[in-house]
């Protein structure tokens, strides 16, 4: 309901990382032990201006190139540069969100109307340049396990439709016949087919998505997932299961329960070698308040 509390969270009145809690020391050496050929995966998309974004999301990059003049009337300018080694340099400027392309969403991007994670309300953490709380500075570097539900092959289809519902039956039946079972502090990532889309036709990939229903979005919660994402521009079935209650689902996990979200994710490569359990790391720069980062996650076997 929204005007159910849903603070303190369960970690403590002042945390500020969520879900993440749930990976230990044990649990990132217990994933390491899953690298055994030593081949990874890279899951994330190529950035540029051209990549299918939501309504008023854009990036922009310019390149510098007035170093080669400039280098030129330095004191000690050599023939065609800097010095004798003739020295030279190009530099980009980059206009963008945080929120484009492969990215990872911090616990200070989503509301339920002026209150994120663990209550704190914009009024009290909004800043000129960001937030003083929740920014992506304050997400840790994540290693852990990750898993890979392979929503298209369990439905037997190369690409799922929009608004396309994940049921923890999907779920249960992906994994039923691998040993795997998903377990606290994982990362879940799905592969639904949709991510084909991507650049082929970015019209059709922002027209809608599938996505993880609203049951198996509080299952994951359950199961103590730290983290999940898709092959999708979002998170959770676009069309939403109530057309009154707009990605609700992305909302719930990241206000509601501190679970983290990446989103346009590359899965394809992990789905055709099917690969289901694997060691999962992603980094990120460290904006201070910034409401996200863009990632190059990769799962390693």
């Amino acid at each position: 309901m929204p005007n159910e509390q849903w603070w303190p969270s369960p970690y403590g009145s002042d945390d500020q990382i969520g879900m993440l809690n749930e990976i230990t020391p044990e649990k990132v050496v217990a994933a390491t032990r899953l690298v055994q050929r030593g081949a990874h995966y890279d899951l994330s998309r190529v950035l540029d201006q051209d990549v299918p974004a939501f309504p008023g999301r854009t990036f922009r990059q310019q390149m510098l190139t007035s170093q080669h003049l400039l280098n030129l009337r330095r004191p000690d300018a050599g023939p065609a540069g800097w010095g004798e080694n003739n020295l030279n340099f190009i530099i980009e400027t980059i206009s963008s969100t945080s929120q484009m392309g492969t990215h990872l969403d911090a616990l200070n991007h989503l509301q339920i109307g002026d209150r994120f994670y663990n209550g704190y309300r914009l009024g009290e953490i909004i800043e000129e340049w960001g937030t003083n709380r929740l920014g992506i500075e304050t997400t840790p570097q994540i290693i852990t396990r990750g898993v890979l539900i392979n929503v298209a092959a369990v439905r037997g289809v190369a690409r799922l439709g929009p608004g396309d519902v994940i049921t923890i039956q999907d779920v249960q039946q992906a994994l039923a016949h691998t040993g795997v079972a998903i377990e606290r502090g994982d990362a879940a990532l799905f592969h639904t087919g949709w991510g084909d889309l991507w650049m082929q036709d970015n019209a059709a990939y922002l027209a809608g998505e599938p996505g993880p229903g609203m049951e198996l979005a509080l299952w994951l919660v359950e199961q103590g997932v730290c983290l999940s994402g898709c092959d999708t521009w979002s998170y959770g079935p676009v069309p939403p299961e109530d057309d009154r209650q707009r990605f609700i689902v992305p909302q719930t996990l990241n206000v509601r329960h501190g679970l983290f979200i990446v989103e346009n994710l590359y899965t394809a490569e992990l789905a055709r070698d099917s690969v289901v359990a694997f060691l999962f790391v992603l980094t990120h720069a460290r904006v201070r308040g910034a409401t996200g980062a863009w990632v190059s996650p990769v799962a390693v076997t």
